[in-house]
């Protein structure tokens, strides 16, 4: 489920070749304030080595790359430039659906990203040189992003992907997907062999989010025209009643193995508990049964043919995606998939058979959960035996709520610990109390033993990692909410890098050669409050700009 900003209806295309806006320092765009304190470098030269030019890092989603930044260097990274973010639709009520919330792809030297305005922007990676923006103005959910290949950039508006060139910018081709103005989208588009895959979800944020008759559908689309070659629907028609049900859709692209197939990560069914139930169906009685294929890791082949499926939640109660990209790695000599999501449950599955290797509950979990309930055939009430109120965590923003990391032996997990008081008609504190809750939530990062599925380390963070996990050598990333950007010894789990960011931050982090980005746009969290995308380099001695009240 996804939480974000109610705004006015979608602006028109515009684009802006955005060349003399700015050749150093935090550049300007059409609608951002100018920075001057934050410094970068004025060099001619591309990166030389690419790093990373896939939104996961890789086909495999393992968001490990090779670099020069190791534990013994890592402490010297500095700030070389900072570029401020493009969107307009930053406010506190926004929750975790503020204006940048996505990993950049860095292709050639240029970073390429989006914002939660679909606006996409392209940066020269060592000068921080604003290249151009294609603005849309078209308000999605979140972590959205973009996939370069091939001299063209694949993104996706709240309700159309569409093509740029990745030269100029200029729109090549755009493919309406929703089925109805109460569906969006808000992926980064997955791309193999001529293909771009992108999902529907069904959340529009003009419209509402997981309302009667919302759905979501992976669409193939032909990387050159946007053509429809296959679509796959991810929840069964909405087990028999679409005028009360919702559900599904992917936050993240497919990850993809040597033979093509693609395995993706499900989000949850609606409606859920924390949204309150539609009279005469508490429980989800309107969606009796498991609820395929939601809060499901799905394998399926390069035609669309579902090949297997791991359910972790049938019959979701509490909005527990298991949303994050599949990982695809190795583990005692065999392929695995390793996921986790919203439930705050990592799973390791057989990736020929998707049959369960192991299974590790990770943070804090306490209250109900799903307990006592009649998955395969959910009807009255009366066979839920969950008391009038109680706590639930993880709750609605808790759990493993962004994309793992493998370094090929072990897995690496950002964990939120945030609770929810439950009751039978829903949530029970005010919104007002539940966007406070979140800035006071804390988190974990931790290690797990492939292998074996035993924690290696865990270690205890302040405030919630929603900035996933980034492992490059022996040093593995996140950002907090509170707007700090850390750096962990991937062995021992030692915090070796401690620095705030501009802002509150829910954003993860890319690692290309000497360079480590992310981005900063959660406001009033932090003694800054400028909503940007950061660009650290290792020896770099530039500074973050001055607060803005």
């Amino acid at each position: 489920m996804r939480h974000f900003v109610k705004r006015p209806a979608v602006a028109g295309v515009s684009l802006v070749v955005a060349a003399s806006l700015a050749a150093v320092g935090c550049s300007s765009s059409s609608n951002s304030t100018t920075v001057t304190t934050c410094s970068a470098k004025s060099v001619a030269a591309p990166a030389a080595t690419p790093g990373w030019t896939l939104p996961g890092g890789n086909l495999a989603n393992t968001r490990d790359v090779a670099s020069p930044i190791t534990s013994s260097n890592v402490s010297t990274l500095g700030v070389a430039w900072c570029v401020p973010v493009e969107s307009t639709g930053v406010t506190k009520a926004a929750g975790l659906a503020n204006g940048y919330a996505t990993t950049p792809v860095v292709v050639n030297g240029v970073v390429y990203t989006q914002d939660q305005e679909s606006n996409v922007m392209a940066i020269q990676l060592d000068t921080g040189r604003v290249l151009w923006t294609h603005t849309y103005n078209s308000l999605n959910g979140g972590p959205d992003g973009v996939n370069v290949v091939g001299g063209t950039v694949y993104a996706a508006t709240d309700s159309a992907a569409v093509a740029l060139s990745a030269a100029t910018g200029r729109q090549l081709w755009s493919r309406t997907l929703i089925g109805n103005d109460l569906e969006g989208i808000d992926m980064a588009p997955g791309y193999n062999d001529g293909t771009v895959y992108v999902s529907t979800v069904p959340v529009n944020p003009n419209k509402g989010e997981y309302l009667g008759g919302a759905k979501a559908t992976l669409w193939a689309l032909n990387a050159a025209t946007g053509a429809p070659e296959w679509s796959w629907d991810e929840v069964q028609n909405l087990w028999g009643n679409p005028g009360l049900n919702s559900g599904g859709g992917l936050w993240d692209p497919p990850s993809f193995d040597a033979q093509g197939n693609l395995y993706i990560g499900i989000a949850n069914p609606g409606p859920i508990g924390q949204g309150g139930w539609p009279k005469g169906y508490p429980w989800g009685t309107s969606r009796p049964g498991p609820d395929l294929y939601t809060d499901s890791v799905v394998k399926l082949s390069p035609q669309g043919k579902l090949l297997w499926y791991y359910q972790l939640t049938p019959h979701d109660l509490f909005d527990w995606d298991l949303q994050n990209s599949p990982v695809l790695t190795t583990a005692n000599g065999q392929q695995v998939v390793i996921d986790g999501g919203k439930a705050g449950i990592l799973i390791e599955l057989n990736a020929q058979t998707g049959k369960l290797l192991w299974k590790l509950p990770v943070g804090v979990h306490s209250g109900s959960g799903n307990a006592g309930l009649i998955t395969e055939n959910a009807t009255p009430a009366s066979r839920i035996s969950l008391p009038a109120k109680f706590e639930l965590e993880p709750g609605v923003f808790g759990g493993v709520e962004s994309q793992l990391a493998t370094n090929g032996s072990t897995t690496f997990a950002a964990v939120n610990n945030l609770a929810v008081p439950m009751s039978v008609k829903g949530v029970t504190e005010s919104s007002a109390a539940f966007d406070a809750s979140i800035g006071k939530a804390t988190g974990e990062m931790i290690a797990v033993n492939q292998a074996t599925g035993k924690i290696e380390w865990d270690d205890n963070l302040p405030s919630s990692p929603y900035g996933a996990a980034t492992v490059t050598n022996d040093v593995v990333f996140t950002t907090t909410y509170n707007g700090h950007l850390y750096a962990f010894n991937a062995t021992t789990g030692a915090i070796l890098l401690n620095t705030p960011l501009s802002a509150g931050s829910n954003a993860p982090v890319a690692i290309d050669g000497d360079y480590v980005i992310t981005g900063a746009a959660v406001p009033s969290l932090t003694a800054h409050n400028q909503a940007l995308i950061i660009a650290y380099e290792l020896g770099a001695k530039g500074k973050l700009p001055d607060t803005v009240g």
